[in-house]
């Protein structure tokens, strides 16, 4: 990959070059490393997973913005797809805004979305979901697309008004908030392919469908999304969610029977590791090299 070309202009690129773009959850570098072997062109750190994952805590706003960026450096360190990162409120005020935008960019993501919702934030996918104004949502989007150092870094806009406020008053929101500077608009919890048909129709810029399990918004395909006008199509905690239901399994047999080898089939091989990590390559180099004792005479 092209050190020259940030990570925002990688995004805007692979934007152009699929549509729907797919963008795959990712809760550590190895996932990414998976992720990008599969063939995806773009990556994305959700807010849930790195409370549930790195931290073991619901989503709830109870993680910082050292928290994100910690983990979004060692994603980005690990794999050069660019990376879209849930930045929940902005973690603050302006100036808290504005550093929000200068650390991710910072740390390597390709670029962010913030949300319409109030400080004390939950699940878009849950009920009792309490909003800003939009006149403070377009004060965030404005400290955020003012502070940014690469201009190409994404700033993207989500509302979650749909629940509250009926689809004129999400789309009433959007308009407003692409009006404001945002690249991009995250519709979060809508229900059928004519909400988004309706919304896509009215804006100009690329609208995301949040194509999250268990949740508010049915799984579309992509076909179904394309006829829809989405242009961005996430799955935020997929392969978490598989992670963890596996996980539990293997603990739990290992547990009951004493033995993991009823499990083995659910299991990535040593070889498969080996691969996706380059593994050979950089024990050949380091045997190469010889043993320390050697290296010092």
């Amino acid at each position: 990959m092209n050190p020259a070309i940030s990570p925002g202009k990688r995004l805007r690129a692979a934007l152009k070059q699929e549509h729907p773009l797919q963008i795959v959850g990712v809760i550590n570098p190895y996932c990414a490393l998976l992720a990008a072997h599969s063939g995806f062109r773009a990556l994305y750190l959700s807010g849930a997973g790195v409370a549930n994952a790195s931290h073991g805590l619901p989503d709830l706003g109870m993680t910082t913005l050292n928290d994100v960026v910690e983990d979004v450096r060692r994603i980005t360190r690990a794999c050069d797809l660019p990376l879209l990162v849930d930045a929940d409120t902005g973690f603050g005020h302006r100036l808290m805004i504005e550093r929000t935008v200068q650390e991710l960019t910072a740390a390597g993501a390709a670029g962010m979305h913030i949300e319409d919702q109030q400080n004390d934030k939950r699940c878009g996918h849950r009920p009792n979901k309490r909003l800003v104004s939009t006149e403070e949502m377009v004060a965030r989007i404005s400290a955020a697309t003012t502070a940014r150092p690469d201009p190409e870094f994404v700033i993207m806009a989500r509302t979650d008004a749909l629940a509250s406020e009926g689809l004129d008053g999400a789309l009433q929101r959007m308009q407003a908030y692409s009006a404001a500077g945002a690249d991009m608009l995250f519709a979060e919890a809508f229900t059928t392919l004519e909400q988004y048909r309706t919304v896509t129709a009215a804006l100009t810029v690329p609208v995301l469908a949040n194509i999250t399990e268990f949740g508010k918004t049915p799984l579309f395909s992509v076909n179904e999304l394309r006829s829809a006008g989405v242009a961005l199509a996430l799955y935020p905690l997929s392969a978490f969610r598989a992670m963890s239901s596996v996980a539990e399994q293997v603990y739990t047999t290992i547990r009951q029977q004493g033995s993991q080898k009823s499990t083995l089939d659910l299991m990535q091989s040593r070889d498969e590791l080996y691969t996706h990590l380059n593994y050979l390559e950089s024990e050949r180099k380091l045997d190469q090299e010889g043993p320390d004792d050697e290296r010092e005479e």
